[in-house]
């Protein structure tokens, strides 16, 4: 199977919270698991608002993609789930940052609660660099 799909593990990522990997690829893909606000180093939750957490989850699917030699500039979706809508126009400012001109497609979700109590999780589908 390992022709087929294989597993990433980043090291300047969080570890994973439970029995999943960080990502994996296959058939020229990279499928990003999500990520909280988790900062690599402690594990600890950090940001006290939805825009700092969205900008640690960005900057760890940064290190996800970094460690299968992609980046996250050639996502072809993201997937942000909130615990509350209302600041998104704040995480669509952070968000926006991570992108030039050219932006992944996404979908914001609602969602009743996160890991670990965190506000913002995000996910992402990104393509190899082949």
């Amino acid at each position: 199977m390992s022709a087929h799909r294989t597993i990433v593990s980043a090291p300047d990522a969080p570890t994973p919270l439970g029995p999943y990997s960080q990502a994996v690829q296959a058939g020229g893909l990279l499928f990003c698991a999500g990520q909280i606000p988790l900062d690599p180093a402690t594990g600890e939750l950090v940001g006290q608002t939805a825009a700092d957490q969205a900008a640690q989850c960005m900057d760890n699917l940064a290190a996800v993609c970094r460690a299968a030699s992609t980046s996250l500039s050639r996502a072809v979706r993201c997937t942000i789930y909130m615990t509350d809508l209302s600041p998104i126009a704040a995480v669509n400012e952070v968000y926006a940052g991570f992108f030039d001109d050219e932006p992944p497609a996404r979908v914001a979700i609602a969602v009743a609660a996160l890991p670990r109590g965190a506000m913002v999780e995000i996910e992402a589908i990104v393509a190899l660099d082949h």
